[in-house]
């Protein structure tokens, strides 16, 4: 069930979260296929260990397509405004994306109500990978 109402949330609250099952070699050929972004980094572990990585790492904008899908399962993409991301750290061959939203903000602006989301994605250990903020139009 999307949210489409402003009164529905309130500054503190938390958005469900979203655990991805473990990032695999596969997720990473797959994201590669469907983004376009070869870069060998990502998909072919001997250049990341040439490169001085222990192996391969997903791409920064998987995370922040995971990060994005809590925003998308909550509300109607039509409504959000802005979405944005800092990337932190690697996200390794392993790792679960786990991804949090909370209320930072309710405000107007250009005539509509609106929320302000922090978001924070991060591993299984809790160690944050990406961090951003989305804002969201709500009637």
């Amino acid at each position: 069930m999307k949210i489409r109402r402003f009164d529905e949330l309130q500054v503190g609250d938390a958005l469900p979260e979203l655990v991805t099952p473990p990032v695999t070699r596969h997720t990473l050929g797959l994201y590669a296929g469907a983004s376009g972004d070869y870069n060998p980094m990502h998909i072919d572990s001997d250049f990341a260990r040439q490169a001085g990585m222990q192996d391969v790492f997903a791409h920064g904008m998987l995370s922040m397509a995971y990060l994005g899908r809590v925003l998308t399962d909550w509300f109607e993409p039509s409504a959000i405004r802005s979405y944005s991301v800092r990337f932190l750290a690697i996200t390794h061959v392993g790792d679960q994306v786990c991804c949090h939203a909370t209320v930072a903000e309710k405000f107007l602006d250009q005539g509509e109500q609106r929320i302000l989301l922090h978001l924070t994605a991060g591993n299984q250990a809790g160690d944050i990978k990406l961090t951003g903020q989305a804002a969201i139009a709500l009637a």
